[in-house]
């Protein structure tokens, strides 16, 4: 059996709105609509889909915050909503926009009360503070109350917070959001080992697809509470025909780049020029391309929105592609 198993999972939200003075009506909201999947032991998977489509609802009910409204699931063979307590022992929830830490108290002091809910053997959990607190630098920041954190700090303790009691399996909602490219790389550093050394099994939601194709072997699209897709980030790319972005700063503004083979211009502002090439493609030939023929300062590598992708693969606008769930 897989660890992690959706057979059918819906979830239904009764929503009441004003519809004149004196009256509300009701109407039903689909947050996930029969979704059915497996992730299996050891598995890094990316979960991925615009705001609103269920990637919250989904973590929530798999951590059993929220219970089913029709399907089965489990993990680890046990049903979240019926054996909440137990299934905590087995996993580590991060939410990138709120903390499990004690907002008044210092770092260490979070992580000892963390220590005995847990009731982690001592040893153990000296073990896994150290291993956490070197690999995500935090020793500086041990004393430091939660509230006195800038939002990276703060990521980096509760991704360890949520790893004291070696969970089996590791639920991440946007745990990089908001984080700068050097914290970015620290936490995806992070995590691949934590998953080649343990094996823990991740299942990763976010908005940002460098991400996904750093940490993630596998990747799920839902939208609108349905799975849409599910396989490897190449066949994404190639299914939505994704392009990416070379943003190039140059030292003087000069005609538009077109000859460049595999980019497409795309617009120009003064010396900085945006060139787009396919998704699949490796940006290291336009690069050299660029950088031989042209007075190269300084460039970036954008990822296709995840908006852009699901719309590129089923078409029209997401109005449009409710309606043709429905």
């Amino acid at each position: 059996m897989p660890f992690i198993e959706l057979d059918s999972l819906e979830k239904v939200f009764t929503v009441r709105r004003r519809a004149g003075l004196l009256r509300r009506e009701k109407r039903e909201v689909r947050a996930v609509d029969g979704i059915t999947f497996g992730v299996e032991r050891g598995e890094m998977v990316g979960y991925i889909g615009p705001n609103g489509a269920g990637k919250s609802t989904t973590i929530k009910m798999l951590t059993g915050i929220l219970t089913p409204s029709g399907g089965r699931l489990r993990v680890a063979g046990i049903d979240p909503a019926r054996e909440r307590t137990r299934l905590a022992r087995r996993i580590g929830v991060v939410f990138g926009q709120r903390t499990t830490l004690w907002w008044d108290l210092p770092l260490r002091d979070s992580y000892r009360l963390v220590h005995r809910m847990y009731q982690v053997p001592d040893a153990r959990f000296r073990e896994n503070l150290d291993r956490c607190v070197e690999l995500l630098e935090l020793r500086d920041l041990l004393d430091v109350p939660v509230r006195q954190l800038s939002l990276g700090q703060r990521m980096r303790g509760d991704i360890a917070a949520a790893l004291l009691h070696d969970p089996d399996v590791l639920y991440l909602d946007e745990p990089t959001i908001g984080l700068d490219v050097v914290s970015k790389t620290r936490v995806r550093s992070f995590l691949r080992e934590l998953n080649a050394e343990r094996g823990t099994t991740v299942l990763l939601t976010t908005h940002d697809l460098t991400d996904i194709e750093q940490l993630c072997s596998r990747v799920m699209v839902i939208d609108h509470g349905r799975l849409m897709y599910d396989g490897d980030l190449t066949g994404l790319h190639e299914a939505g025909d994704g392009e990416r972005l070379l943003v190039v700063d140059l030292a003087t503004a000069v005609p538009p780049i077109e000859d460049v083979p595999g980019a497409r211009f795309v617009r120009a502002e003064g010396p900085r020029q945006w060139l787009a090439f396919p998704a699949t493609a490796s940006a290291a030939p336009l690069v050299s391309a660029v950088a031989a023929a042209y007075p190269l300062v300084d460039l970036s590598v954008r990822e296709p929105d995840i908006e852009t992708v699901i719309a590129k693969m089923y078409g029209g606008t997401r109005e449009e592609r409710r309606e043709s769930l429905t």
